[in-house]
């Protein structure tokens, strides 16, 4: 007998993208038969075989002639990795044939989102690609689905959210803003807008904190065996890059307009004052300030300790008046002047969340993370753990 799966959150698993046809199939079919394919799946199992003649092989589960593996053990199908769905239906990892690396892919629906594949090629060649600014996730190839009218798929590095694992130090978390910083002052300075740069679309690349990389379907477990942690390194010790991802909505204006205006697109944050406000259109680069000064906000300044120094700026960046936000230059000239004056113990101090910590805990805590930081001293590892200015095209391709 096939077992029930539990109900699901469908506002945070779900992929917002899918059509209100099939969020409303997707409730439904609550509980769920785990031996049987999730409506969003099925265009991935239909396009298995096509997706394996361009070089991309999908996971067991998604073979037109599936077996579920456990069925007829009498085991539960969380034991079994072709039990593992995903629940954003837009995006699936595969492995490359040609060399084994992992890769996700992106279905884009022309229709939907009719600039995403430009603006994603965009930044993924030539002059652009090679800038040691660009925090633009790479594209690798751009493959036409051939039975489905207007529809392409991305093939992209498989990223980690930026967050996962947990900042160590003040100093790895403020490396992570000047470089998401940067990202966006690029993206400006081309005159292209992201629009929805919240907290689900900054990602890192996983392959300095995981040389073995984990398991796409079950991110904590080691890649070659999802039954084992996947071991992996901090970033003071092994720095990482950080990407802006999904350009679903974003817009290149023209380099003659400093201050386009349009009516803003609902995207992930919906805090942002010019959802709410009717007098629009409005300049969409402000709006992007507001995204990060908010994501900061709430993933750092009300939820970690430390980052009280952090507090002018953000306040300036989500103003409710989009004209009195800071342009991304002001933002990067002012966040550097913040974190030049911080002194060393700071950069490297432990990060503790809010609402306390017992005090066996923070003790232990403390002694390890002394430890840990007398090692990165001693081995020169700096407080602001910057990668290499290494540019898109060390991804293999």
């Amino acid at each position: 007998m096939a077992t029930n799966r539990a109900p699901i959150d469908f506002d945070k698993y779900i992929d917002p993208t899918l059509s209100p046809e099939i969020r409303r199939g997707l409730r439904e079919v609550v509980p769920h038969d785990p031996e049987v394919l999730w409506p969003h799946e099925i265009f991935w199992r239909d396009h298995q075989e096509w997706l394996a003649q361009k070089g991309y092989l999908l996971r067991p589960r998604y073979k037109p002639d599936w077996v579920p593996s456990w069925k007829g053990t009498g085991h539960h199908y969380d034991d079994y990795e072709d039990g593992k769905a995903t629940m954003r239906g837009a995006v699936l990892d595969a492995t490359r044939l040609s060399d084994g690396e992992m890769v996700m892919l992106k279905q884009i629906k022309h229709d939907v989102h009719p600039f995403e594949v430009d603006i994603s090629q965009m930044f993924s060649e030539e002059p652009l690609k090679s800038h040691s600014r660009n925090h633009c996730i790479p594209i690798f190839e751009v493959l036409v689905v051939p039975d489905e009218h207007r529809t392409s798929i991305l093939v992209m590095p498989l990223l980690r959210p930026y967050d996962d694992p947990r900042f160590k130090t003040t100093g790895e978390a403020l490396e992570y803003f000047r470089q998401i910083f940067e990202g966006l002052q690029f993206m400006h300075q081309c005159h292209v807008a992201h629009r929805d740069c919240m907290y689900l679309n900054i990602m890192m690349d996983p392959r300095p904190l995981y040389p073995n990389m984990f398991h796409p379907a079950y991110t904590t477990k080691a890649c070659d065996d999802w039954k084992v942690s996947a071991k992996h390194y901090d970033r003071t010790l092994k720095p990482v890059k950080y990407y802006l991802i999904d350009f679903g909505l974003s817009r290149k204006y023209d380099a003659n307009d400093p201050a386009p205006r349009e009516y803003p697109i609902l995207g992930g944050d919906k805090t942002v004052p010019e959802f709410k406000i009717s007098d629009g259109p409005f300049d969409p680069f402000p709006t992007d300030i507001y995204y990060l000064g908010s994501m900061i906000r709430q993933d750092f300044l009300q939820k970690l300790r430390g980052f009280e120094f952090m507090e002018p700026l953000v306040n300036d960046m989500v103003q409710a008046d989009p004209t009195k936000r800071p342009t991304i230059d002001e933002v990067v000239v002012r966040f550097k002047a913040l974190y030049d004056t911080l002194p060393w113990w700071v950069l490297r101090s432990r990060i503790a969340r809010e609402g306390g910590e017992s005090f066996a805990l923070r003790a232990f805590s403390s002694v390890g993370h002394f430890v840990h930081t007398t090692t990165h001293i001693l081995i020169r590892r700096k407080a602001m753990p910057q990668p290499p200015k290494y540019p898109q095209h060390t991804f293999s391709t």
